[in-house]
């Protein structure tokens, strides 16, 4: 992060973290607040090693941190990730056809532990399949490896299909609330008519109307294995979306001693982050806020009651068989007979 961009983000977040100075003491400046809690997040380091180098109390790192964590994603979240509207949607589509010609695909959705310390008197709420204890990152990831969707504070005991079920993000998938475009013939496959617009997930997740999972099994067909391809090629711009968040921000690839509800903010914070610099890097303007109801779906997803089987419907099942077919035909690429 240069200078330049320091102060600005500098300029979004102080006024949220500046302190009043008293006749006692005067207050600690905003710029700092922010370098502490930027170094928190892009090493890890404990709150006693900050403390010594900034020569400041252990407590009051760990109010800082916690403070500007919320502050940077309170300041950065309408900016740099938006609810996301038709016309959003249709530019991810967009996006995925181009680089990764996956028509009618308006995001790669996956899973990240973040592994903590175990909570005091939490059983094994935490404890996930790594024997780990964790709180689960389900994101919803473009073609450029910005996060749309983030919904943080998981049990790691939740598999990537339970927390996509839980969560409001699931809830709105189902019930057709996403404010996903309406099916589009895709270009030259006008025989097999309208298409829906669809998320990409690995096998964890369940087969829906919007959301596709490679087919199962090791015996498969070729044209099976070819749109298992297909799929986990645009798949994996979450898996790299992820990558660059862990390498940029490496307080994820420690053990985080924290409380599962800080932790929860200096997640959100990173992601958010993220996507403040990675629009500088490939030169995409922020949106604009736009006013809506507090009722829409925001991007920090809120628990939502337990939905029903992730038994797929037919509906579901003819439209991954659809989109098998287009890639083995028109939607064929040049060099994908030679990798299957």
């Amino acid at each position: 992060m240069s200078k330049e961009v320091f102060d600005e983000l500098l300029g979004k977040v102080g006024p949220l973290i500046t302190k009043v100075d008293t006749h006692l003491r005067m207050s600690i400046g905003p710029a700092e607040r922010l370098a502490i809690c930027l170094r928190y997040l892009a090493t890890g380091d404990s709150y006693a090693t900050i403390a010594f180098s900034y020569r400041f109390g252990r407590s009051t790192v760990a109010v800082i941190v916690k403070e500007v964590a919320g502050a940077i994603w309170t300041a950065l979240v309408e900016e740099c990730m938006p609810v996301p509207q038709v016309e959003d949607w249709r530019a991810i589509a967009a996006g995925f056809q181009e680089r990764w010609e996956f028509p009618n695909c308006v995001g790669a959705i996956d899973g990240k532990h973040v592994v903590i310390q175990a909570p005091a008197n939490a059983g094994s709420l935490y404890f996930n399949y790594k024997s780990t204890h964790s709180l689960v990152l389900l994101a919803v990831v473009d073609a450029e490896y910005l996060f749309r969707v983030v919904d943080v504070g998981g049990f790691g005991r939740s598999s990537d299909s339970g927390s996509l079920r839980n969560s409001a993000f699931g809830e709105s998938l189902r019930d057709g609330s996403l404010q996903l475009p309406p099916d589009t013939v895709i270009a030259g496959s006008e025989r097999r008519g309208p298409l829906p617009h669809v998320f990409v997930g690995d096998e964890a997740f369940p087969l829906l109307d919007n959301l596709l999972r490679p087919f199962p099994g090791r015996h498969l067909t070729r044209e099976r294995r070819l749109f298992n391809y297909r799929l986990s090629r645009a798949r994996l711009v979450v898996e790299c979306a992820f990558g660059i968040l862990s390498t940029q921000w490496r307080m994820l690839r420690r053990v985080i001693t924290t409380s599962p509800e800080v932790t929860e903010l200096c997640v959100k914070a990173a992601c958010v982050l993220h996507n403040f610099l990675r629009r500088k890097t490939i030169d995409m303007p922020s949106r604009t806020p736009i006013a809506r109801s507090t009722d829409e779906v925001t991007p920090t997803l809120c628990d939502a009651p337990r939905m029903g089987s992730n038994n797929a419907t037919r509906q579901s099942i003819q439209q991954r068989e659809t989109f098998c077919s287009y890639f083995n035909e028109e939607g064929a690429v040049r060099w994908q007979a030679n990798v299957v």
